[in-house]
């Protein structure tokens, strides 16, 4: 899945965000895709930068790969 920057997401992890976890995310966490300076553009290698929906601040959470959000509830 290709992911926007500033787009919102629900954190649904596949099993690599599972077993390897960058981040404290739980599972149906909203997320916004973010492009902190000197870091690699979302979708790059299948990844991309999350902060929580509601931090108005956009402090970055981790990373997570792009298939472990969706525009949907499941």
């Amino acid at each position: 899945m290709k992911v926007r920057k500033g787009g919102t997401y629900i954190y649904d992890p596949v099993p690599i965000d599972r077993i390897n976890a960058l981040t404290n995310l739980k599972a149906n966490d909203r997320v916004v895709v973010i492009h902190p300076a000197g870091c690699p553009p979302p979708n790059t290698m299948g990844h991309c930068h999350v902060a929580r929906h509601d931090d108005p601040d956009r402090r970055l959470v981790g990373l997570v790969h792009c298939n472990s959000l969706s525009k949907k509830k499941k």
